[in-house]
């Protein structure tokens, strides 16, 4: 849930990445806390880590100035994908304002895909949300692998919403996830709390604001 102090001039919001377990959730967050500029860069903080596996998350801080001199802060976290942690992952689902779903683009790996969704729209309903308003993109990850579905098929069985594909271990896509996410992120902000008429805050600024703090992103970004 957006935190908004006017007294502070600061706006929080919390995202989260979420999906099977070794889709590239950390992998993500690692690539963007390396491609973030040097002297914006937060501390990336692991929790309880084991066998290459969240247990239970990884937390990245992004944060900028915006028009009329509110401080935006943007707190992405992961969640562990094995299936015995649901209930650690209801925990850091609560209070989400966007979601990223992170897909395993191996056929292997539809089942798990499928079951990890689910998942998710369980645990954003029991948290509260209306799933099908909460603003969320789809990043088929790990698409150098061999026997990957085919992104004909991805965009076809995915058009409702935003989806990328993705190599996040060398950076490919992992920007134009954000990015995506980031910009459905502000449009149910505005939606809901009006923010570039309170604020006078527009999409644009905004964007422009989070992606600041990557100045080597990579072209389409």
């Amino acid at each position: 849930m957006v935190q908004i102090n006017m007294a502070s001039k600061e706006i929080t919001v919390k995202v989260v990445y979420y999906g099977p377990a070794l889709s590239g959730k950390t992998t993500n967050l690692v690539m963007l806390h390396q491609l973030m500029d040097p002297s914006r860069r937060g501390k990336m903080v692991t929790l309880d880590t084991k066998d290459d596996r969240t247990l239970y998350f990884d937390f990245l801080p992004v944060e900028f100035e915006a028009a009329g001199g509110f401080a935006i802060k943007v707190k992405l976290f992961t969640v562990p994908g094995q299936v015995m942690h649901k209930s650690t992952r209801k925990v850091v689902l609560a209070g989400a304002d966007a979601v990223a779903f992170i897909a395993d683009s191996q056929v292997s790996s539809a089942s798990a895909n499928a079951y990890s969704w689910r998942d998710m729209e369980a645990n954003l309903k029991a948290n509260g949300f209306d799933f099908d308003r909460i603003p969320k993109v789809v990043q088929f990850n790990k698409r150098d692998l061999p026997d990957i579905k085919p992104l004909q098929d991805i965009r076809t069985a995915w058009k409702e919403t935003p989806t990328f594909p993705a190599v996040a271990t060398r950076g490919e896509g992992v920007l134009e996830t954000f990015r995506a996410l980031m910009r459905e992120l502000y449009r149910s902000l505005d939606e809901k709390h009006a923010f570039a008429t309170k604020f006078g805050l527009s999409e644009d600024d905004f964007l422009k604001g989070v992606m600041r703090n990557f100045p080597a992103r990579s072209p389409g970004a």
